[in-house]
């Protein structure tokens, strides 16, 4: 089962017809128990990076992410929910992050802010998250990014003013700044890749 993460901010119903298609049994809950033990877990995120980590930690979701690591099962942040990954955020004020990753969530450089439309993403090496959409394009909507690749890790950048990670790939928390549920059919794959290589059903 598919689980996808109600804590009060993403897109919940476009991703939840996004990954109803690439898997049968999808659910939206904010049930600490479903979202725990799910075979994959999906964390949207959707404005402010401090206002997105108030609503995760006040709705528990801390301890989800805790308990998913300690037992080595997928979660994928889309957007925001890739950004909190991260250690820091600076959107306004600094925010303090997961810290699943080291480093900081960042305001893009680039003459039009926000970032709104579809890029080209070039894989890192190794990517199994776009095996087969290396050359497709993805749909942003952010003025904010994190920029340091993370160590050990399959870093997918994009380029919008300057270069920031599109992407990211470990063997248990995988993430992407773009939506891939709103992406056509290459979010439809980068979904079903995600699903066939990292979540055991």
């Amino acid at each position: 089962m598919i689980a996808i993460l109600d804590y009060g901010s993403g897109n919940l119903r476009s991703a939840q017809r996004a990954f109803e298609s690439a898997h049968s049994e999808v659910i939206v809950t904010s049930d600490p128990d479903i979202c725990i033990n799910a075979d994959g877990l999906v964390v949207p995120g959707v404005g402010a990076f401090g206002a997105c980590m108030e609503q995760f930690v006040a709705a528990g979701a801390v301890e989800i992410l805790d308990q998913r690591a300690a037992t080595e099962l997928p979660t994928l942040g889309i957007c925001v929910g890739m950004q909190i990954f991260f250690a820091q955020g600076v959107e306004k004020n600094a925010h303090k992050g997961l810290g699943i990753w080291p480093g900081e969530v960042t305001q893009i450089e680039a003459p039009i802010l926000p970032h709104i439309g579809w890029n080209t993403v070039t894989p890192g090496a190794g990517s199994q998250l776009f095996t087969g959409i290396e050359n497709e394009r993805f749909y942003f909507v952010h003025s904010f990014a994190a920029t340091q690749k993370i160590e050990g890790a399959v870093n997918s950048i994009t380029q919008y003013g300057v270069e920031f990670l599109a992407a990211v790939e470990t063997p248990y928390f995988v993430a992407t700044q773009f939506h891939p549920e709103k992406s056509g059919d290459a979010g439809l794959k980068l979904i079903s890749n995600w699903i066939n290589g990292w979540v055991t059903l």
